[in-house]
Parts: structure tokens; C-alpha cells; sequence
């Protein structure tokens, strides 16, 4: 029986973080007081893979891996080769901030990720900098092309955009899109646990897309239920601009998925406070029967939507890196 929740959404999507550690310190996503977990305390690969198996059998068709930096956690091509082999799974992507992307693109391919999404908040260097606690933005465009050459396609890059640090480079980012088929994705800056977010730093899909307009008129593409985002196509445009209004204009009731978090926890939605422990039955060897009815609770605990945006005070409970990206 398939994986349908209390309000009729199929749920076919798991978001799966590796790791709550990484490279960069964003300031949206890692502040710094946070200290990632022990090492003995995130799921190993066999038992993320056996989730997933379990999971697969149950409808789930489409696996994300994200983390924290999920090319920071050793040897993630072995995780994505073992999933790739799992029946029902047809799609296997990873969300990455580029940084390793150069190294291990050629890997990743081979070992059957099917695509990557980069988050790329600054095209500047100095800027880049500034927002990731010292990368650099020159190693991540090299990743992208490599990937890019290596058919790790479509190539989506998920910009956050605060107001009064990154938004003066709204119309350059969109600009990507005009020869290359890249899909261009503007993130609403959410509320979130030592983020500093306040309202009037949240620059709205809708701003947004008012700005891009003067580029030439934006022309919608059809929407499709099971994104996340809604597309659009600059009149001469290769790629796609995409927006994701989780805080203006939420897209819950199209919502098809559920994340794990790196230390073992399923999350029925990404604003949600509740978590079910998964880890502690996979770790006292719970017959798969089990898993499979964790799964099913989270599943049916899976709320109606958020009240991000709509109601103050509400904000994501746990960092990012943490939850995964």
C-alpha cells in the first residue's frame, strides 16, 4: 500500500541528510554556536540504504541527498551507487555548495547521481566570501562546469535572497539562464533557529519576479504539482528561472515528501517540531516491519502546512544544517 497521507498527497520523495557537517559556515544555514554531532551519533550508509529499500517498496520513487556538505562525508559515492541499485528508485539527486563538486563530479556521475543542486547566494568573490565564512566562489563555478560537462543535468542553482546583502545581484543571476539551460531558483530567506531573520530582510517571490520583468517579460511554464517551485522562461532565455515562496506563498498542499535527518530522525515537514526516532530501531535490529510502520506515522503526522509567514514567532526549530538543505 502506498505511502498516502491525511490529506490525499502521495508521498514519493525522501530527503535524506548524510551529515550535519560542512565546509562552509553560511550565515542562513550554520551559525556559529552550533557544533555538529559525533560521528556515532549520524545513520551509517547501510543504514540509510536500508531505509531506502524499505522505503521504496512503500512508493518512494525519488531520493535527495543533502546535508550540512554531503561531499564532505567520506566515500558518498558508495551510498549512491548502493541506492542506485535498489528497485523503484528512479531518481537520485544531491543537494552540494560546490565546493568538492570540481573533484568528484566524474565520480558521482558514475556511480549514478543523476543531477546536483548548488547553493550559490553571491556571484561576487568578496561577497561569497562574506555569506560562507571565507569560500570561494571561483571553485564552485569550476564545479558546475565540470558537472555541467558531465551531464549532471538540469543544472538547478538555489539562491537565497536577503534583502541588503545579496539582492543587487537579483537580474545577474536570472541573467545565468539566458545561455545556459540552467534552472535559476530564487529562495524566500525563511525564519530559523539563530538565523537573524526579520521580516523586511525577506525579499518575496513576487518582488522578485516584478524586478525580473524589466529584462523582458517572464513567461510562466506549467506548473507541476510535485515541485516545489514555479518556472518561468526569460523571452530568450535557454534555462528556467524558478521561485520558491515557502514564506509569501506556501506550496504544502502539492507537498510529496518526508526528510531524515542526519542523526536518525524523521521529519514530516521541514517547519514541523515533530521527529520520530528512527535510528534507535534500525540500531536494536527492528524488523523492517517496523521502519516500515515508522514511516506510516510520519507519513500521517505530516500537517495540512505551515504557519511560516502567517503567524509571528513560528520559525524552524532546528538549524539547516542539521534538518538538511
Amino acid at each position: 500500500m502506498p505511502l498516502i497521507d491525511r490529506y490525499k498527497r502521495s508521498i514519493e520523495y525522501l530527503r535524506i541528510s548524510v551529515t550535519d557537517r560542512c565546509n562552509l559556515r553560511c550565515i542562513y544555514c550554520m551559525p556559529y554556536d552550533i557544533r555538529p554531532v559525533e560521528y556515532k551519533s549520524i545513520l551509517t550508509y547501510e543504514e540509510i540504504v536500508r531505509v531506502v529499500r524499505i522505503a521504496a517498496r512503500l512508493g518512494v520513487r525519488k531520493i535527495r541527498l543533502t546535508g550540512g556538505e554531503p561531499l564532505a562525508r567520506k566515500n558518498i559515492q558508495f551510498l549512491i551507487k548502493e541506492i542506485s541499485n535498489i528497485k523503484g528508485i528512479d531518481e537520485i539527486t544531491l543537494t552540494t555548495n560546490g565546493v568538492l563538486l570540481e573533484r568528484y563530479a566524474e565520480e558521482l556521475k558514475e556511480a549514478g547521481l543523476s543531477r546536483v543542486n548548488v547553493s550559490l547566494d553571491s556571484l561576487s568573490p568578496e561577497k561569497y566570501r562574506e555569506i560562507t565564512g571565507g569560500g570561494s566562489v571561483e571553485t564552485v563555478l569550476r564545479g558546475i562546469e565540470k558537472a555541467y560537462q558531465l551531464g549532471l543535468k538540469p543544472i538547478r542553482l538555489n539562491v537565497v535572497i536577503i534583502r541588503g546583502l545579496n539582492d543587487d545581484e537579483i537580474e545577474d543571476f536570472a541573467l545565468l539562464t539566458r545561455h545556459r539551460d540552467y534552472h535559476v531558483r530564487f529562495i524566500e530567506f525563511m525564519p530559523g533557529r539563530g538565523n537573524n531573520w526579520t521580516v523586511d530582510k525577506c525579499v518575496s517571490a513576487k518582488e522578485i519576479r516584478g524586478r525580473l520583468n524589466r529584462l523582458g517579460v517572464l513567461q510562466p511554464l506549467p506548473f507541476r504539482k510535485r515541485e516545489s517551485a514555479r518556472y518561468y522562461r526569460l523571452p530568450d532565455g535557454k534555462g528556467v528561472i524558478g521561485f520558491i515562496s515557502a514564506v509569501t506563498d506556501h506550496f504544502c498542499e502539492h507537498c510529496n515528501r518526508l526528510r531524515i535527518t542526519s542523526d536518525g530522525k524523521i521529519r514530516p515537514c521541514l517547519f514541523s517540531e515533530t521527529e520520530i526516532d528512527l535510528k534507535t530501531p534500525l540500531r536494536n535490529k527492528a524488523p523492517d516491519e517496523e521502519i516500515e510502520r515508522l514511516l506510516r506515522l510520519a507519513v500521517q503526522l505530516k500537517p495540512e502546512g505551515h504557519r511560516i509567514g502567517i503567524e509571528p514567532g513560528h520559525h524552524i526549530n532546528r538549524p539547516m544544517s542539521k534538518i538538511g538543505g
